[in-house]
């Protein structure tokens, strides 16, 4: 061992020498430390441990080769760097890398002996151990330029050392050598750490790429200036079928599909490398994949392009929800533009977004004001200025806007009126994020359906409630208006008054002339005692046969008597011949009943019992006369003949 370790004659007064040997010494650590550096890239493919371990074994042989390379200031008493190394294995290695390099220095320096091995391996555990307390001080971030610092503290601990310890303060190294060796261990530390965390820089910088090159979901690439794959990433060889990156590594497109779409995609990469023009966005496809390629020249440090860089997506999936989506709108449009309903939806400001040719032909005068972007107040303008819905006042013209502009987001139905007499029918439904969808419908035809219907309904109820051959109220309507007529004048306390017609020798008039005659004289009679009414109220009706009845709402017994006495007057001016009369033409009995409050309101029908007995005396007493029933004595208050 002596042969190999550079001893100083003369003890504390051979140090000129020591800075150069020292200078030495600094080399070979710091060019330990640059190799772990180059090929520490190489350790990074296999486990944390075999990588941790490594490196301790690398930092433990450059404290060994320092060992080899140390001057022995005094016998069994050597100087040198190891201690750099050491640090730097626990600082940047962790225990695992402390832990091999301290133990490689440690059997080496017990392997040389000497007078100071003792406190040799105690300097090398705490020099390890200040490693390991500035892995520990920033386990919980990545190591910065400040920690580097850690030669401070290095330094300080060889002071001690060299102070404390028995052996060196006996030899005097302190003073001997004290300086030298603590500047260039902690500048080797330094030095040393810089290097150390550069490197630790650029491969977590090189990890993050290699990674997001990798795990890209896309497919990535870069070929060289003949389209040979130089590296690709794992979609690359799964898209392909390989099992490795490095299978691809210098094969072209023509190694892997056909040859016209190898052609292409060479002449469109070539055409990218010569003009430096980059492609963006190309439609490729490949093994049944719709792809969407964007490639563009790489070039080296003098500004040559040397190769391209690539990223293909796949997009087979959205190229067919977008071929979904057309085939869809296609449908829809088609859908829409054969309907027979309009149809347009607004947004939630009122706003037309959309609107099919059916929406505008439904309103002829406001279709042009009906197109995408403008506003339902603007449209609503439109309809009046252009007087399409002439129920509109044009004073409140504005009021109208403003109420069915605001009312535009809401469910409900209408029906509306144009000026040509055609009508539309609006279903407004809302969605839930506020757009209003409109569905006009064209329902002129049904509309006039109903129309008639309504018409119809009416003409029946007409025929229901009128006597087909007078014309007047059958007694079906009589019944429901006298039920309804005598409930009003018993709640209003009013007089109500009632009249029974009955034409005398009726049936003999139909023996002798015939019922065509009898029919044509049952009109005249109907006629008669229209003309001699004179309010809406009063109610004229034929109450079966040759009887009619008249119903005098708010008439007293005198007011009946009037009427009676008209009707009798117009029938005699008539002057219908009748010879199976005694009175040679045709005339009629009448008997009035009259009645307010109490007796309407709890036997109403007494009424037509009073009339009717009224006309049975009148007939009984000799015909053509007037009697009204008298409830003093039941029998007429006053006769006409």
């Amino acid at each position: 061992m002596t042969g190999l370790l550079h001893g100083l004659e003369g003890g504390p007064n051979a140090v000129n020498g020591i800075w150069t040997q020292f200078g030495g010494n600094l080399s070979f650590v710091s060019l330990a430390m640059s190799l772990w550096a180059l090929f520490s890239i190489q350790f990074q493919r296999r486990s944390f441990r075999q990588e941790k371990i490594a490196f301790g074994i690398i930092a433990g042989g450059a404290s060994i080769g320092s060992i080899l390379l140390a001057i022995e200031f005094h016998p069994g008493i050597y100087i040198d760097l190891r201690f750099s190394p050491l640090a730097l294995a626990g600082m940047f290695g962790g225990p695992i890398a402390a832990a091999f390099a301290a133990s490689l220095a440690i059997v080496f320096r017990f392997a040389v002996g000497g007078t100071a091995m003792v406190d040799g391996i105690i300097t090398i555990a705490f020099a390890t151990g200040i490693g390991v307390a500035g892995h520990f001080w920033t386990r919980k971030r990545s190591p910065g330029f400040t920690d580097v610092l850690l030669g401070l503290a290095l330094g300080a601990i060889l002071v001690a050392a060299m102070a404390l310890l028995p052996t060196l303060v006996n030899a005097h190294v302190l003073a001997g050598v004290g300086f030298p060796l603590t500047a260039l261990n902690c500048l080797a530390t330094v030095i040393g750490g810089f290097v150390l965390l550069k490197t630790q820089q650029w491969e977590l910088e090189r990890s993050i790429l290699v990674t997001a090159f990798s795990q890209s979901p896309d497919y990535l690439y870069v070929k060289d200036r003949n389209s040979r794959f130089i590296t690709v990433n794992e979609n690359m060889t799964r898209l392909f079928r390989f099992r490795t990156t490095a299978e691809m590594t210098g094969l072209s497109d023509f190694n892997l599909m056909s040859q016209p779409l190898a052609e292409e995609l060479y002449h469109l990469e070539q055409q990218v490398m010569e003009t430096g023009t980059p492609l963006i966005d190309s439609n490729e496809r490949i093994e049944g994949r719709f792809l969407l390629a964007s490639k563009v020249p790489v070039r080296d440090k003098q500004g040559r392009i040397i190769g391209l860089a690539g990223v293909t997506r796949d997009v087979t999936e959205r190229t067919a929800l977008e071929r979904e989506l057309r085939e869809s709108k296609k449908l829809l449009s088609h859908a829409m533009a054969n309907m027979s309903d309009g149809i347009a939806m607004y947004d939630s400001k009122g706003f037309l977004l959309f609107c099919n040719d059916q929406y505008r032909d439904a309103f002829p005068l406001s279709g042009a004001a009906r197109v995408v972007g403008a506003h339902i107040s603007d449209i609503l303008r439109r309809v009046v200025e252009t007087g399409e819905r002439p129920a509109i006042a044009e004073a409140n013209a504005e009021e109208w806007i403003k109420t069915a502009a605001a009312s535009l987001h809401s469910n409900k139905d209408e029906e509306i009126q144009l000026h040509n007499g055609d009508w539309r029918s609006i279903r407004t439904r809302i969605a839930g994020d506020g757009t209003a969808m409109a569905v006009v419908s064209d329902i002129a035809a049904t509309k006039q359906a109903e129309i008639a219907l309504r018409l119809s309904a009416e003409q029946l109820k007409n025929l229901a409630e009128t006597d087909g051959l007078t014309g007047i109220v059958n007694r079906r309507a009589f019944d429901e208006a006298f039920a309804r007529e005598t409930a009003g004048s018993a709640r209003k306390n009013t007089p109500f008054s009632l009249l029974m017609v009955d034409i005398d020798r009726f049936k003999a008039y139909n023996d002798t002339y015939g019922h065509p005659a009898g029919d044509q004289c049952l009109r005249v009679v109907s006629k008669c005692l229209r003309q001699s009414v004179s309010r809406p109220a009063d109610i004229v009706a034929r109450y079966g046969g040759e009887e009619f009845a008249v119903f005098l709402p708010d008439t007293s017994a005198k007011g009946a008597m009037i009427v009676a006495e008209q009707f009798a007057r117009r029938l005699a001016q008539e002057n219908i011949i009748h010879s199976g009369s005694e009175f040679g033409r045709v005339t009629a009995s009448i008997g009035i009943s009259c009645a307010t409050g109490a007796t309407l309101r709890t036997s109403p029908n007494r009424l037509l019992a009073e009339a009717d007995a009224a006309l049975y005396e009148a007939k009984t007493q000799g015909r053509n006369r007037i009697l009204a029933h008298s409830r003093e004595n039941g029998h007429a208050l006053k006769e006409t003949g």
